[in-house]
């Protein structure tokens, strides 16, 4: 019984991001996706006026408002839960988290800042989709490397 009660607090150990640099990453990134989030909510009075055609599903499904924070949560889910194990579990020589953390960084950028921040940004910036993205992509490493900086902490 103490072993099963052990391995539950664990696993919601392993839900919450340890306080470090990934920490940092998780709410860095989730505030490019909240910001995609509350400008839709914001701006979207109708599902036929969201470009994204799953997003539009849901909304058309289960409402604007529901369906938007149903679709948010699901898709973001997955990349939530990874930067939450990663807090925990990845512990790299010092050479290689530089490394792979640059890489993690710029595929962030581009994958997740860039595209929510095209997105957000699209209900009031007239501008290029590939443009809105670039600047996303740019606005977070801009805000990443400053902030995050593991290569000058200790526990990596």
């Amino acid at each position: 019984m103490r072993k099963e009660l052990e391995s539950a607090f664990n696993v919601r150990r392993f839900l919450l991001p340890k306080n470090n640099h990934w920490l940092k990453r998780t709410v860095l990134v989730f505030a490019f996706v909240l910001f995609d989030y509350f400008s839709t909510l914001v701006f979207c009075h109708a599902p036929h006026e969201e470009a994204n055609l799953f997003a539009r599903a849901f909304m058309e499904n289960f409402g604007v408002s529901f369906g938007l924070t149903l679709f948010v949560v699901m898709m973001n889910l997955p990349i939530y839960i990874t930067l939450s194990l990663d807090s925990h579990v990845v512990k790299l020589p010092l050479k290689a988290t530089i490394v792979a953390e640059f890489i993690v960084d710029l595929a962030f950028a581009w994958f997740i800042a860039g595209s929510h921040f095209n997105g957000g940004a699209s209900w009031f910036w007239y501008e290029s989709g590939f443009v809105r993205q670039i600047s996303g992509a740019v606005l977070y490493l801009g805000l990443a490397f400053p902030l995050l900086k593991p290569h000058k902490q200790q526990d990596c």
